[in-house]
């Protein structure tokens, strides 16, 4: 059987269509919700069989972990370690959404340059380009189908195909185009692998176990249900859970980071980054619990000490420390990081941060305390190593560590 080599991990290859998951802010208790209310009856299924909890990457935002999970590597490896930082070269705060940015090839290209025929659908454009870098196939998001091309996405006149127009980029229907174009693209195009990563917007707003919430995870469960009973492999996880952030007043939870250092040390000795930040931020602020501060060397010792004291501030590591905890690339990480605990996010400057898009109590995410995720299989697992398992090992258990469904007797689980 053939078998590839991709950032020093071995995976052989597809014996079944592979469809890979990556449910975005998909908190384990969502799934456990959803199941026990009868909402979700087919991931109900899956709960009881092949299902494990395990840890994404810290950042816990959306761009570091979808990347680690097509790399099967840390930010260390593969770069990618925020939605958004500090360009030392460029001096420029940017997007980590251009491909130039990556320093590792991903599982996805590997496949589709040794032959495989590989598709990849995104929710949201901002992973379009990182995702479906170096590979040869389909790769289009929800956002942009009206736009996909031959040229550009490998496929084209994608609403006739779905069957929905272009959703609004905040709604539900974002994610439930990609799940619908998952149905039809293993219906029509057949792909050996498949790879499908949806937004968070209602993560953002719904708890697990509310109203909204079981409505998204019945929907999901449908499109999924489909996929098994078309012979698909089905492997998901997520890129991060998700929180409350928010005073008992129902208020956001949020320490002022650049406002507070500003008193200690004066205007424009330090610098804040937000990683979380995207071209997307209503329905979070671009407040998360993690947070990269550049600060001179004669200022640092006594910004890191006065922000341990800071009452929702749980971890204040410096570069070395965070790297080595994270797994992250030390150029492109601060010269502190700062995690706050459960219920917290960090900003920058109160008056930088538009809250008025904020029509629910603020959930998010980033922090350690947002760390554990689903990885969930339709398949029986064969000889799983002896450890907690993380996002990106998803494709290294499917590919590796699953049994087909002729080996398992009697049935998928």
């Amino acid at each position: 059987m053939t078998t590839l080599e991709v950032n020093g991990r071995s995976y052989r290859w597809m014996r079944e269509p592979l469809v890979v998951v990556c449910v975005d802010g998909c908190e384990y208790d969502y799934l456990t919700e959803a199941a026990a209310s009868g909402a979700a009856p087919f991931l109900a299924e899956l709960l009881r069989g092949a299902a494990f909890r395990g840890d994404c990457v810290v950042p816990s935002f959306t761009n570091p972990n979808n990347l680690s999970i097509v790399t099967g590597a840390p930010p260390a490896v593969h770069g990618i370690c925020g939605n958004y930082f500090w360009d030392r070269e460029a001096d420029a705060e940017v997007m980590m959404n251009d491909p130039k940015y990556l320093r590792a090839g991903t599982i996805l290209a590997a496949f589709s340059q040794a032959g495989a025929k590989v598709a990849v659908v995104t929710a949201k454009d901002k992973l379009r380009a990182l995702l479906g870098h170096g590979m040869r196939g389909i790769c289009f998001s929800s956002e942009k189908a009206a736009e996909a091309t031959m040229a550009q996405n490998g496929i084209e006149d994608v609403l006739t195909l779905v069957g929905m127009p272009v959703p609004c980029v905040y709604s539900a229907e974002l994610s439930e185009f990609v799940f619908a174009a998952g149905v039809k693209l293993l219906a029509t195009r057949h792909p050996d692998l498949m790879y499908l990563s949806t937004t968070d917007y209602i993560q953002h707003k719904c708890a697990p176990g509310s109203t909204g919430a079981n409505s998204f995870y019945a929907m999901m469960d449908r499109y999924l249900a489909q996929m098994d009973a078309m012979g698909a492999v089905i492997a998901l996880t997520a890129d991060h859970g998700m929180n409350a952030k928010t005073n008992a007043d129902g208020t956001p939870n949020v320490i002022y980071l650049q406002d507070l250092i500003d008193t200690w040390i004066g205007k424009d000795r330090a610098r804040v980054i937000l990683p979380i930040t995207d071209p997307y931020v209503a329905h979070h602020g671009a407040l998360g619990s993690y947070a990269t501060v550049y600060v001179g060397e004669d200022a640092r010792g006594t910004v890191a000490e006065r922000l341990t004291h800071v009452d929702g501030i749980e971890l204040v590591l410096t570069n070395v420390q965070a790297c080595q905890r994270f797994e992250l690339p030390p150029d492109r990480i601060g010269d502190l990081v700062v995690v706050c605990t459960k219920h917290v996010v960090v900003g920058t400057n109160a008056a930088r941060h538009d809250l008025s898009g904020l029509d629910a109590p603020l959930r998010s995410h980033g922090g350690v305390s947002e760390q554990t995720i689903p990885l969930l299989f339709n398949r029986k697992v064969d000889a799983l190593p002896h450890r907690r398992l993380r996002n990106f090992d998803i494709l290294d258990v499917a590919l590796n560590h699953l049994l087909v469904r002729s080996e398992a007797a009697g049935g998928s689980h």
